[in-house]
């Protein structure tokens, strides 16, 4: 048997007035999605608890059939691990954001989706200004990089960049045990960063600087059992988004690095899908994460993540789902991680719309994929690991 996750990060969304009262899935031309309804099975899962940040990082450990209640620690520490940072137990990761404010307010949580260059040298700059023997700035991809600091800030209570677009930042400053440390590093990258000529230049071209660093996510080394552990099955993970790539490393999957992704809309959708097929030549399964429809719903544009979610079924879904079938045996699952409503530009906790098909699954006679469709279904999860739980499963698949 073999076996394929397929995520539309953020795919999932409200009814839009502009699209007539319509979601993004209900508007969109989801060809393949719809074609694994007729073929399949349509269901609702819920893949972040109620009492955790309703983010990708705790929606992938569900997606990967771990309990997050058990096993979420930070986004932070997920990211170390794929950077290559090998955290140690008395360190606290931190996502790091090159962020654009302008009058304390959170302008842009991207600072216009800023190169990996750029924001290269300017993290490597605070390093050199901000860093000590307590504290390392590391530079990721685009606008997503990594601090760690010694010692224990777990506890403290942080906002994601991305909640608060548009919003005074001090309310949403970082707060509790080891406040002035952190609320230090990053107002003294404020004035660092204003004057730096990476930002200057950008700043002529009429692109948004870096102004300021935010830190959040943090979290501490978490200790997960491997995928082969847990499951008996060998596998691999794609993603650009650092968090995936990290969590997929702590589960003992393999990573593959894919050219031209870059987690934005123009990432490289088809290659995704054939690096997706030709590992599982040799693997049992693949997950592979598609970022481009919640950068999308951070954006607030309609338009912008339509194609997102018409390119991820194009070019991914379509592709694996008539690729996978020569195996014989298959099963292939296709959802969102959580909702990323364009209306609130941030994610939500609510359950979203799952599409199951495969060698082994009844057809169910519905025929589109979206949250209007969805509500016919009886097939409800509460919790998303268990409904992955049964997908790896390899007894029959009785949905």
């Amino acid at each position: 048997m073999k076996y394929a996750i397929l995520i539309g990060d953020g795919m999932a969304d409200y009814p839009i007035p502009e699209l007539g009262f319509k979601s993004i899935l209900e508007k969109a031309n989801t060809a393949n999605m719809d074609a694994m309804v007729k073929a399949g099975q349509e269901g609702l899962v819920k893949n972040i608890p109620d009492n955790l940040p309703a983010g990708s990082d705790v929606a992938a450990l569900s997606l990967l059939g771990y309990d997050p209640a058990k096993f979420y620690t930070g986004r932070g520490p997920l990211e170390a691990a794929n950077m290559g940072v090998d955290l140690q137990d008395d360190e606290t990761a931190f996502r790091c954001n090159t962020v654009t404010v302008d009058k304390a307010v959170m302008t842009d949580y991207s600072a216009g989706h800023i190169s990996t260059e750029d924001a290269k040298i300017l993290i490597e700059y605070m390093q050199s200004k901000l860093g000590t023997d307590k504290v390392h700035f590391y530079p990721g991809m685009s606008y997503r990089h990594l601090t760690v600091i010694k010692g224990d800030y777990a506890a403290l209570k942080t906002t994601p960049p991305h909640d608060i677009s548009g919003q005074k930042i001090e309310p949403y400053l970082p707060t509790g045990p080891g406040q002035e440390l952190v609320r230090g590093l990053m107002f003294d990258s404020v004035p660092l960063l204003e004057t730096h000529l990476v930002n200057q230049r950008r700043i002529d071209k009429n692109k948004r600087p870096c102004n300021m660093i935010w830190l959040w996510g943090q979290g501490k080394k978490p200790q997960l059992a491997s995928f082969k552990e847990k499951f008996g099955l060998t596998g691999s993970i794609i993603s650009a988004v650092n968090l995936i790539k990290g969590l997929g490393r702590y589960a003992g999957l393999n990573v593959i690095e894919v050219p031209g992704a870059t987690g934005y809309i123009d990432t490289n959708y088809r290659g995704k899908a054939e690096y997706a097929l030709r590992s599982l030549e040799k693997n049992d399964f693949v997950f592979v994460h598609v970022e481009a429809p919640d950068e999308a719903g951070h954006n607030g544009d309609v338009q912008m993540k339509i194609k997102a979610v018409e390119d991820f079924d194009h070019e991914v879904v379509g592709r694996v789902y008539e690729g996978i079938k020569k195996f014989g045996d298959y099963r292939i699952i296709v959802l969102p991680d959580h909702p990323t409503p364009v209306s609130l530009k941030t994610h939500t906790r609510d359950a979203v719309p799952f599409v199951v098909a495969g060698s082994d699954i009844p057809a169910s006679g519905l025929l589109r994929f979206d949250e209007l469709t969805v509500k016919k279904t009886k097939n409800i999860y509460d919790q998303g690991f268990k409904l992955i739980e049964k997908f790896l499963s390899k007894d029959k698949f009785d949905i």
